[in-house]
């Protein structure tokens, strides 16, 4: 992502930067100058974006729940095959997508901000919701699809923590887990 010094890197440059900090060192290590400097600019091109840090780690809390939430539930809704297949494709594209990579550092950052608490319930909430819509359509019944629902989500973010994504043969081990799901 380097670029020569002075040029402005576009919002979600600075997002996914500030994104990776977070993941990597926390919130509190999440500054205009550090980033620019990751990033081969100037301070400057960060005010063509964000106000402020504030508004950056709101961009932040945003990009979390939409991009790497929302988003991934919208094509799972989008998806007209039979339902086993839709949650297998959930459960593949959270991985090779990395979406639930944040959740660990958004969790922590939540025990310190009533907003950023606030967003992860709902996100939380948003998750075990669909999955167990997911699941009641694949036939089993509500208390059942919760159940199953909920699983879901824990392993999700368990082996994104884990870091499934960068070993081989993950797609396996995901197929695996659903065949369990969903039998």
């Amino acid at each position: 992502m380097e670029k020569p010094k002075n040029q402005r890197a576009s919002r979600k440059e600075w997002l996914l930067a500030a994104t990776d900090v977070l993941n990597r060192d926390g919130v509190d290590k999440i500054k205009v100058v550090s980033i620019a400097r990751e990033l081969n600019l100037t301070s400057g091109s960060f005010y063509w974006h964000f106000r402020d840090v504030q508004d950056l780690l709101q961009g932040v809390l945003d990009h979390w729940e939409n991009a790497l939430t929302a988003n991934i539930i919208d094509d799972a809704q989008a998806f007209t095959g039979e339902p086993k297949q839709r949650i297998l494709n959930l459960m593949c594209q959270v991985i090779r997508e990395d979406a639930a990579r944040t959740d660990a550092a958004i969790k922590v950052w939540s025990r310190r901000s009533p907003t950023v608490e606030a967003a992860f319930s709902r996100v939380i909430a948003s998750r075990f919701s669909f999955a167990k819509w997911m699941f009641e359509e694949a036939g089993f019944s509500e208390s059942e699809a919760a159940i199953r629902g909920r699983m879901m989500v824990a392993v999700l973010m368990g082996e994104a923590l884990a870091g499934i994504a960068k070993q081989e043969g993950w797609e396996d081990i995901i197929r695996d887990e659903w065949s369990i799901l969903t039998n």
